[in-house]
């Protein structure tokens, strides 16, 4: 398995070989097509998804995929109102590369989208196919079907689909998933258990979300210090009374690699320490030190708050624990940058400039309070 997880990036077998991915497709006008949340009794752990029939169509054509790819495996998947979060697995190097195959996919959930606004908009075909639809929930205009999007498997069957749900006249067919599936290769140890994870809690971070939306809302231009910041969390943090920062000088991280960790222990229990007697402490928390603070901070459930090196982008939610904070009002996220797509890795320059913050931000906590 350790070697497998990097077959896929061997030459001539990039995209081909054995690999999880974690897939996501997603209706881009966030409209709850696919399904409806629901949440028993208001509680956001029984929450779940009851899906519409185009919503059970698009999980056919992930099975109908795999019918076309025996070497691919369904791990877990989970279909919210307006997305589709799957995470697949290649057992085997295969011909055709995952991006093509996700492609084919992502052109036979197009042709189902199409279908759904062509029946939706009282079309001939909604009434020609009422009660005999190939899905549970309701008509289609079209079963599912899998487009390969690579050879010439499928055409003229694709080519008789796309006649067969052309708009007649005064009914129109409008596309509804207009955006590429985003795929991404979890090679990382602990990235399949992180991301197995993240899909199972889909449908109770939402339902979270939406009964406590003021500390999920993305709130813009909070002022602190003379310089604005983009945030998401509790804001009333930063009128708590006294703060203090997590910053692991190199120097003492060096020390101790040499073996005399008195210093960085010292500091790092002194974080600990302060946060128990209520000092709210603020930190980007990048170095796997400050990490081991933070973690105390949630496990003891502790408020702080941590600065970000990127924006927020439109839905944007924290990751695991962090949500979980967030939700109980313990946490705040605050980045001084707009959210960059491109971004993967913070620079020595971010790290420097959000440790000036956090000192900035206690300082101006500590005035104002």
């Amino acid at each position: 398995m350790e070697q497998d997880q990097w077959h896929w990036q061997e030459p001539g077998t990039a995209w081909k070989g054995i690999c999880v991915y974690h897939i996501t497709l997603t209706v881009p006008s966030r409209e709850p097509l696919l399904g409806r949340l629901v949440i028993p009794d208001g509680d956001p752990s029984q929450a779940r998804v009851e899906r519409t029939a185009l919503g059970n169509a698009v999980i056919d054509e992930l099975y109908v995929m795999c019918q076309h790819y025996p070497a691919i495996r369904i791990f877990q998947f989970c279909l919210m109102p307006d997305h589709l979060h799957a995470v697949i697995r290649v057992t085997k190097v295969m011909d055709t590369s995952i991006r093509s195959v996700i492609r084919g996919y992502w052109q036979g959930v197009k042709k189902l989208g199409r279908a759904h606004t062509l029946a939706a908009s009282g079309g001939p075909l909604a009434a020609s196919n009422e009660g005999s639809s190939a899905v549970s929930g309701g008509p289609l205009a079209v079963a599912p079907e899998f487009n390969s999007g690579t050879i010439n498997e499928g055409k003229a069957a694709g080519n008789a689909a796309a006649e067969s749900t052309a708009p007649k006249e005064g009914h129109w067919a409008f596309p509804i998933f207009t955006e590429r599936p985003f795929i991404r290769p979890l090679s990382r140890r602990g990235q399949l258990k992180a991301m197995m994870r993240y899909v199972q809690m889909n449908p109770q971070r939402l339902a979270t979300k939406r009964l406590m939306p003021g500390f999920f809302r993305v709130q813009k231009g909070i002022e602190i210090a003379g310089r604005s910041y983009d945030g998401v969390g509790n804001v009333a943090l930063l009128h708590t009374g006294s703060y203090d920062v997590v910053h692991v000088r190199s120097i003492w991280v060096k020390a101790a690699q040499r073996g005399d960790r008195q210093n960085l222990r010292d500091y790092m229990n002194s974080r600990v320490l302060e946060a128990r007697k209520g000092v709210v402490m603020v930190s980007p928390y990048i170095s796997p030190q400050e990490k081991q603070v933070m973690q105390v901070l949630l496990d003891e459930q502790r408020p702080f708050i941590l600065l970000a090196d990127n924006g927020f982008r439109e839905y944007y939610k924290p990751a695991d624990a962090l949500f979980d904070a967030c939700a109980e009002g313990r946490l705040l996220i605050l980045s001084p940058w707009q959210y960059d797509a491109g971004k993967r890795h913070i620079s020595r320059a971010d790290c420097q400039a959000l440790n000036a913050m956090a000192e900035e931000i206690a300082a101006w906590g500590n005035t104002t309070s």
